[in-house]
């Protein structure tokens, strides 16, 4: 989630000064001039990464769905309860890139970034600039729990391959975010509607919910990322997984193919049947979440953080739950069951701050299976560590996104392409606005993001990733 964060997902990248910020922090040879991590403490079994036991570490975490609580009562005691010298210090902000972006130029970074939200810092930027830690010494470092494993064998695979850039990992993507659309099971249950695993599945129920006379589906208007992720699921689920792999690579054409083209056709249908939510186009997030607790609309494209961040405004009956994002057909190239499935909430540690070393410590605790257990309790919410048990008190909706990732096994869809190159990602949330209020048709959709991803790859200014 650099992995993806969910905002940035959601609502694309408006990251203000981040080009500046890169030219400032910029050194000749790019990511491969960051200092390498100093060992200044003894190695031990307590200390295994060699860190500054009496330095500073200054945590920051964005302060968004899953609040920082999680942080100051599991992983920071936990981490300090080994280690009470450390002189730790905790910063909640929901600006992330507007509270950090002066530390990076001034050289005082902090050493562990909660890289999430809508303010989200550019990693790419930041790597490039030699900013940001590789974090193989931490990958490599044994596992808090099971010292003679190491912190790797302990995390989703996905979850370190979505950390990397180049072959490289620069970000410990803690969250395994599950997108999907959801919905209240008590008012499904109350009206006898059942989930949609097809497209002409889907088409009925809504036209079922719009008889019972409220609006079938919504998303955030004005951050149409929470729609697009839906289209381009459904277009890998038809296509296959060389769909998005060819979006990101940026092959020549890789917009113009037929599962994308149907796919935004699906979507741009909704507005044209009326079974959007009226004024949808003008709503934030958080808007179209109340519409739902007040069971105006029926169903929301979201992602698992969802009930976590609802959790003091839904009804206490709402009984979330979700499914995936319908299959345009019965028969598909990949099944009806296969989700967006990804990791998210990357946390980072800054090259140039006073005890890195430290930072990867803290991460060190963090992905222990205590660590994660306790905090999938805390904010409802899987997480990219192996084996880490759900809750017995779990509550409802993080026990469906589980079983819907039991039920997906290996078939998870994922991309990479507005994390690498925000133009595109600007480009996509503003067609995809366009689509869904009927301003554009599917054929000009595809040919806009076609067109933008051509004057990416033809900037040579631009740092190209490949998968």
């Amino acid at each position: 989630m650099n992995v993806l964060s969910r905002r940035q997902v959601l609502r694309g990248a408006a990251l203000t000064g981040v080009g500046l910020l890169a030219a400032a922090c910029a050194t000749p040879g790019g990511g491969d001039d960051a200092p390498k991590p100093t060992v200044t403490g003894a190695r031990s079994a307590a200390n295994p990464l060699g860190m500054n036991e009496t330095g500073p570490l200054e945590i920051v975490i964005f302060d968004g769905g899953f609040g920082d609580a999680y942080a100051t009562k599991i992983h920071e005691p936990m981490f300090q309860a080994k280690h009470p010298k450390v002189q730790l210090k905790h910063v909640a902000t929901k600006e992330i890139a507007g509270t950090l972006q002066p530390r990076f130029v001034g050289g005082n970074p902090p050493e562990v970034i909660n890289n999430d939200g809508a303010q989200a810092l550019d990693v790419a930027a930041l790597i490039q600039g030699g900013q940001v830690a590789d974090l193989t010494p931490l990958l490599d470092a044994p596992s808090w729990d099971e010292p003679a494993k190491k912190v790797r064998d302990g995390l989703l695979p996905v979850a370190i391959e979505a950390g990397s850039f180049d072959g490289k990992p620069y970000s410990l993507p803690y969250v395994f975010m599950i997108f999907g659309f959801w919905y209240s099971s008590k008012l499904f249950a109350e009206k006898g509607w059942q989930p949609a695993a097809t497209w002409d599945e889907f088409l009925t129920l809504c036209g079922q919910v719009k008889k019972a006379g409220i609006a079938p589906f919504a998303y955030a208007g004005k951050y149409p990322g929470y729609v697009w992720e839906a289209i381009l699921t459904m277009a890998v689920k038809h296509g296959g997984t060389d769909v998005m792999k060819n979006v990101d690579n940026l092959e020549d054409g890789a917009w113009k193919v037929d599962a994308l083209k149907q796919a935004a056709a699906a979507f741009g249908e909704l507005h044209a049947k009326g079974y959007l939510l009226q004024g949808t186009e003008g709503l934030n997030h958080t808007e179209s979440q109340a519409r739902q607790n007040s069971y105006e609309v029926a169903m929301i494209p979201n992602g698992s953080w969802l009930e976590n961040e609802q959790k003091d405004v839904a009804p206490a009956d709402f009984g979330y739950a979700m499914f995936p994002v319908p299959a345009l057909e019965a028969s598909e190239a990949i099944p009806q069951t296969a989700l967006h499935a990804m990791p998210g909430a990357g946390f980072i540690v800054a090259a140039r701050s006073k005890n890195p070393l430290a930072g990867m410590e803290y991460l060190r605790a963090m992905v222990s299976k205590e660590g994660a257990g306790r905090y999938s309790g805390m904010v409802s919410t899987l997480t990219t560590v192996k084996d880490a048990a759900l809750p017995a008190d779990a509550k409802p909706g993080l026990k469906s996104a589980s079983a819907a990732l039991s039920a997906a096994g290996t078939n998870l869809v994922n991309w990479r392409v507005q994390e690498w190159y925000k133009e595109i990602a600007t480009e996509l949330d503003a067609a995809t606005g366009q689509l869904m209020t009927g301003g554009i048709t599917a054929d000009q959709w595809t040919e806009r993001l076609q067109k933008k991803a051509d004057a990416v790859k033809k900037d040579s200014s631009i740092k190209k990733f490949s998968r």
